[in-house]
């Protein structure tokens, strides 16, 4: 299983990716799922992806080999529109080359998150799905994910709004890996982040995040702890919150 959140804001782009990759309980390994394009002062795209690890890694090499010829590219598209057809074309391309009768049976598909900006257009964040179609983050929904969404999504929910700062939304987004971790063995580090600021280009900010990095263990811990105390804070519920069970059993 994976975990990928991609964040769109005003200020600029997020994107977190755990690299756990795991066949059964005994084959658990670590693969990049963040894959970054960028051409200085002119463009950067970011891929983040999940599903069968085989499809994806065809799908980042082909479109990678292509950078380096004359056809269309990520390094020459003229929209982050155009970029994200392009990672879906490659998609159906990769499944359909591998698709065999003996294959009928394994799930060949997977899912990509892209995202980031070229000179002369705005910042984009785009969703594609095994198929091949794809949807764009708004304003009113400025974060996307992928894989094992459901533990981390609560914080997002409650926290993210298209005009919330960087930093606060880098903050969101770890201690949504951080409750997805806690939740999900299949989830796992490192982590690879992302920061994008607004029209930089190739001033973006990577990070890899390890299982001894002291920010990530400093802020899990003080979530922890922060929920602790709110939760002993709560009220209890008053004494008439609860009906004698001889009345609800002779209901």
């Amino acid at each position: 299983m994976t975990y990928c959140v991609a964040m769109h804001l005003a200020d600029g782009l997020v994107f977190i990716s755990d690299s756990r990759t795991n066949a059964g309980i005994d084959q658990i390994s670590t693969f990049r799922k963040l894959f970054i394009f960028s051409t200085p002062g002119e463009r950067l795209i970011a891929l983040q992806t999940s599903g069968n690890l085989a499809t994806s890694q065809s799908v980042v090499n082909l479109l990678k080999q292509r950078c380096a010829g004359n056809g269309v590219n990520l390094l020459n598209v003229g929209s982050l529109y155009d970029a994200t057809a392009l990672v879906a074309e490659t998609v159906r391309e990769v499944v359909c080359r591998d698709r065999t009768p003996l294959s009928d049976t394994t799930d060949l598909t997977c899912s990509f998150l892209v995202g980031g900006q070229i000179a002369g257009g705005k910042m984009d964040l785009y969703s594609i799905y095994p198929q091949g179609n794809f949807i764009q983050a708004t304003p009113d929904t400025p974060f996307l994910q992928l894989g094992e969404s459901k533990y981390g999504r609560p914080v997002l929910d409650r926290n993210l709004t298209y005009q919330t700062s960087i930093g606060t939304a880098v903050r969101c987004g770890l201690i949504s890996f951080d409750s997805t971790m806690h939740s999900n063995l299949s989830v796992g580090m490192p982590l690879d982040l992302l920061v994008y600021q607004k029209d930089s280009f190739s001033d973006a900010k990577i990070h890899r995040i390890t299982h001894d990095d002291f920010y990530f263990n400093r802020i899990r811990l003080q979530w922890a702890a922060g929920q602790h105390e709110m939760l002993a804070q709560l009220p209890e519920p008053p004494d008439n919150y609860f009906m004698p069970i001889n009345k609800v059993v002779s209901a």
